[in-house]
């Protein structure tokens, strides 16, 4: 294979140990390989680091390995070229699998130009996406602490779910706290009776421990996502104007699109095009074809914490009235189904993210009513249609100008 990057070094990175494959020019010509292993611990990490520079490397590859490849990632950044790469773009000759000889693979892969670098964000957005992921991760986790909630309150024989809308709200947690129903407060007061009754139950030692360890946690995990709203409304600082940006997209509120920027970044030259940010987040049609024909359309895999951000914005945009998002995901629907319709508005949203974040420009909405005014005609024969099915006869009259 003919030589591109002329110092070029590959790391097979593991818990414990890191082998490390570097190919140079050899004195009397050709290319030599030298292999090295070290430990993942900062000291190991370091004497890698010298290594390389010892060699003169000037590009460094390392597969996606999970999290390991975190902090090997974090002391070369500084120093060298590095790039990350898609583990199943490089899978090793079968029969030949060891460490050296993934690692010597590697270096010979990208020596010879073939690697293709995965997308790392800059160290500010490395910090916001591990934020943005735990704060969903403990707004997950107090979705599951309520849950729990519910059904040791169900066991019990309370019904307090039947009379109150939010059992966690001013009156409900004083009265789960005291199990009391006169402290109801507010519009509760006026079902004072119904209250006594739904809380009549049999609420033992057993249940009592059980809900006021459920409490405590509801309110650990409510003073902790506290504190990382705090430390992300900080961090975000700089990227306000962006965040302020997505806000105007139907269905994409504050911390939506503070974890779609922790996901994509806010600077849009790594992306080439809409269609690029659109297919790295999978958040298109896969593309399979042979002998002419179209195999599979199956979604790649993104991330999924960017998955989980553009599916509740999608999924509130399709509830919103009159905008262009639910007419396209209830003009899908019907044909396509739920899943296609709501990946498609998650594509628009997208798309809309790169447009903007590359322009500066502000949404600008189509309307809920874009198809009728695209096709007026078309819109004009299905409604007809509609009516003639129904066994009326429709004469068309042109209305006064």
């Amino acid at each position: 294979m003919e030589t591109i990057v002329e110092r070029a070094a590959a790391l097979d990175v593991h818990k414990a140990q890191v082998t490390a494959c570097a190919r140079v020019p050899a004195r009397g010509g050709g290319r030599a390989q030298e292999v090295a292993e070290f430990s993942t611990t900062v000291r190991g990490l370091l004497a890698l680091l010298d290594w390389l520079k010892a060699h003169r490397v000037t590009q460094v590859a390392m597969e996606a390995t999970g999290v390991y490849w975190k902090p090997v990632w974090a002391i070369l950044e500084d120093e060298f070229d590095c790039l990350l790469v898609n583990a199943r773009h490089v899978k090793q000759v079968p029969g030949r699998k060891t460490d050296v000889s993934d690692a010597a693979w590697l270096c010979q892969l990208l020596e010879a130009g073939l690697l293709q670098r995965s997308f790392v964000p800059p160290k500010p957005f490395r910090a916001l996406r591990n934020l943005t992921r735990y704060r969903k991760a403990q707004i997950g986790e107090r979705q599951r602490e309520a849950n729990r909630l519910h059904k040791i309150l169900e066991d019990t024989g309370i019904k307090l779910d039947c009379v109150a809308s939010d059992i966690l709200g001013v009156s409900g947690r004083a009265m789960l706290d005291a199990l009391v129903a006169d402290l109801a407060k507010g519009k509760l007061r006026a079902k004072i009776p119904a209250l006594r009754e739904a809380l009549v139950g049999r609420f033992d030692a057993q249940h009592a421990l059980i809900v006021s360890a459920i409490l405590a946690h509801l309110d650990f995990l409510d003073e902790q996502i506290d504190l990382l709203c705090e430390a992300i409304e900080e961090q975000f600082a700089p990227f306000a104007k962006a965040v302020e940006l997505l806000c105007t997209i139907p269905g994409v509120q504050q911390r939506t699109a503070q974890s779609i920027i922790a996901e994509i970044g806010a600077d849009m030259t790594r992306f080439p095009s809409a269609r690029h940010l659109a297919s790295w987040a999978g958040q298109c049609p896969g593309n399979d074809r042979s002998a002419g024909k179209r195999r599979s359309g199956k979604t790649r895999h993104g991330s999924k914490w960017l998955d989980t951000a553009l599916t509740e914005a999608a999924m509130a945009a399709t509830r919103t009235n009159d905008v262009y998002l639910a007419a396209q995901y209830h003009r899908l629907r019907p044909r396509r189904g739920h899943g296609r319709a709501l990946g498609a508005v998650k594509h628009s949203i997208i798309y809309a993210c790169w447009h903007m974040l590359t322009t500066g420009e502000l949404y600008r909405e189509a309307g809920g009513d874009y198809y009728t005014r695209r096709d007026p005609e078309r819109a004009t024969r299905r409604l007809i249609a509609q009516l003639e099915r129904l066994g009326h006869h429709v004469t068309l009259e042109a209305a006064a100008a």
